[in-house]
């Protein structure tokens, strides 16, 4: 699966199953999870790899996984990692081109937390990994990034473990500058997209950018 896009799906929330398959393609290496199998059935596909304690499963589902054609990697519930970190794992030991964590926002508040912060794995830099479930997307931003979406989007940058410095932005509402933004402030919430594409530079920190599609929810509805 060298070069190949992964989707691992979570087992949090997809507020809007349409929108979540508008993020399929052709050719994706889907990776679940443990009870994430459920979104990646619910969208019709099939796993090429099932991770984790599989205890959010039941029993005739996990049996059926066990007998079907793709890999399955058992855990034991005694161990320190989240199901997901350990599909992230697995798929970066297969060097793929491209990481989308599905499923791994919303439910319940510590794993979203938790999942987020999976971004930060030294890993993933020189990577494109982000989460996304159709309606939102995070990426984490080290030097620059492209918010693609359209016209009214909202997009928040949130700085993380200290300030970020010589912030500034192309394609939003309100521009940054060259500024700093923050972790104690909420300078970076809740800015427009202006046209499809947007530009995000700092010279110095980390930020999280949460990229909410408005528009592309309102259609699916």
């Amino acid at each position: 699966m060298t070069g190949r896009r992964v989707l691992i799906f979570a087992n949090g929330a997809l507020p809007d199953l349409h929108a979540a398959g508008r993020l399929m393609q052709p050719g994706d290496f889907v990776v679940c999870a443990d009870g994430g199998a459920r979104h990646a059935r619910a969208l019709g596909l099939s796993l090429d790899a099932l991770i984790g304690d599989l205890d959010s499963l039941e029993e005739t589902e996990r049996a059926r996984h066990l007998a079907g054609n793709g890999e399955v990697k058992p855990f034991s519930h005694d161990k320190d990692e989240t199901d997901l970190e350990l599909a992230l794992n697995y798929a970066l030991e297969r060097d793929p081109a491209s990481i989308v964590v599905v499923g791994a926002l919303g439910a319940r508040l510590d794993h979203t937390l938790g999942n987020i912060a999976l971004l930060l794995d030294a890993r993933l830099v020189g990577r494109d990994c982000c989460l996304d479930d159709g309606v939102e997307r995070v990426v984490l931003c080290r030097d620059h990034a492209v918010v693609s979406g359209a016209p009214g989007d909202l997009v928040s940058l949130l700085p993380w473990g200290g300030p970020a410095q010589g912030v500034s932005t192309e394609g939003l509402k309100w521009p940054l500058r060259g500024e700093t933004l923050f972790p104690e402030r909420s300078r970076g919430i809740s800015n427009e997209l202006l046209g499809d594409t947007a530009q995000v530079r700092i010279d110095s920190g980390l930020v999280f950018i949460v990229h909410r599609r408005i528009l592309q929810t309102a259609v699916s509805r």
